[in-house]
């Protein structure tokens, strides 16, 4: 990632769902980027590990087009019974 690059995503704010899995760790993922998940044996653990993630994701030039146009107004995540 350019010296520029980074400049333009400070402090950009990036969705993250969590979930708790049968075994007990936590289950973590980015929706704005294909394939950007991870898990922690705590959520704490399990945020610094998509940090990585994201970091890793953001060395292709696709992910820091997605990133760059990403600006959602209002962002909620529901839980549905089918």
């Amino acid at each position: 990632m350019t010296k520029a690059f980074l400049a333009k995503i400070k402090n950009k704010k990036i969705p993250v769902i969590v979930e708790k899995g049968e075994d007990g760790f936590y289950i973590i993922e980015s929706p704005v980027f294909r394939g950007c998940f991870t898990q922690g044996k705590t959520i704490d653990e399990a945020l610094k590990n998509i940090r990585e993630v994201i970091e890793l994701c953001l060395e292709e030039k696709e992910n820091q087009e997605i990133l760059e146009s990403y600006n959602p107004r209002e962002l909620s995540l529901h839980n549905i019974t089918i």
